[in-house]
């Protein structure tokens, strides 16, 4: 339908994600005759008791399992997220975690901090006293080993969150970190373009509903300043492969350079950027402190 609607180039990343022990032999020849060339696969952990604690349906030979089918079958290009920080979590199995990802033929690596959400059952046992989790500095902790490690086993961080051999980066998130116009389509999908972003309603019902009575599914829209889309391309821009000050300055003008330039040396000096040319780049110490670093840039 899309190809049918759109001109989608024919090397297009076409990304499905999957949950392991729920991917056949049948299945992967389906999505590969689909066009799809990308799987990402929720591993979350190699630990067993992490996976009871997360209550995930698979166990850890399910995710290896999973992940060496889809690359004998043909899959070139596999991503595994991992989770930590987990109550309870060590170094050690942590570590062990990292270790087991990078024996298996995946080209992209997504290791996440624990995120308490509200209203969830999680949050509320830690509310209630009955799960601890580790502070900040533990979390760190945890943050700057995993980036040593798999800088160190051929890995590329490209952005907080994600990691890839070279040629492998995501090309569906780096459209975002690079404040670039992306269309959603479906329930609840997302879309940003020429300063407005919009959303579609999450019921299935309205959004047939609204389908059919306007050719349009959004339930809400966003028009952003100016002011709003500097901060977001700064943000997003810092978060991933940095900044590129010609960009910035092509785009929204050079005096956030010039404002921030006192800040912007501070943090260079103290090792928490890096300014190669026109870059200005987190270092990994940069990294682990991301969000205190975008808080003092105005």
């Amino acid at each position: 339908m899309l190809r049918n609607n759109f001109n989608v180039s024919p090397a297009a990343e076409i990304t499905l994600e999957a949950n392991p022990g729920t991917v056949t032999p049948e299945k992967t020849n389906t999505y590969l005759n689909a066009g799809i060339n990308r799987l990402s696969v929720g591993v979350q952990s190699f630990d067993e008791n992490d996976l009871r604690f997360m209550t995930r349906i698979h166990n850890a030979d399910d995710a290896r399992s999973t992940i060496r089918l889809a690359a004998s079958e043909g899959f070139k290009n596999i991503s595994l997220d991992l989770i930590f920080n987990l109550p309870g979590q060590t170094k050690e199995q942590w570590l062990s975690n990292l270790e087991s990802a990078v024996e298996l033929p995946v080209t992209h690596i997504s290791p996440y901090s624990l995120i308490l959400e509200k209203g969830t059952i999680l949050n509320k046992m830690v509310l209630d006293g009955k799960v601890k989790i580790s502070d900040a500095d533990y979390d760190a902790d945890l943050y700057e080993l995993t980036i040593e490690f798999l800088t160190g086993n051929g890995f590329r961080q490209y952005e907080v969150s994600n990691f890839a051999y070279p040629g492998y980066e995501c090309l569906h998130n780096k459209y975002y970190w690079e404040y670039k116009d992306y269309l959603g389509f479906g329930t609840s999908a997302h879309s940003f373009a020429g300063g407005r972003r919009w959303w579609n309603f999450n019921s299935l019902t309205f959004y047939l509903n609204a389908m059919d009575e306007r050719s349009d599914a959004a339930a809400g829209e966003e028009l952003l300043t100016e002011d709003v889309m500097l901060g977001e391309y700064v943000m997003l821009a810092l978060r991933s492969a940095g900044i590129d000050t010609r960009e910035l300055s092509g785009k929204f003008g050079g005096e956030w350079e010039e404002k921030n330039a006192p800040v912007i040396s501070e943090l260079t000096g103290a090792g928490y950027l890096t300014r190669v040319n026109e870059k200005i780049k987190l270092t990994p110490k940069g990294y682990a402190v991301c969000d205190e670093i975008l808080s003092r840039l105005s």
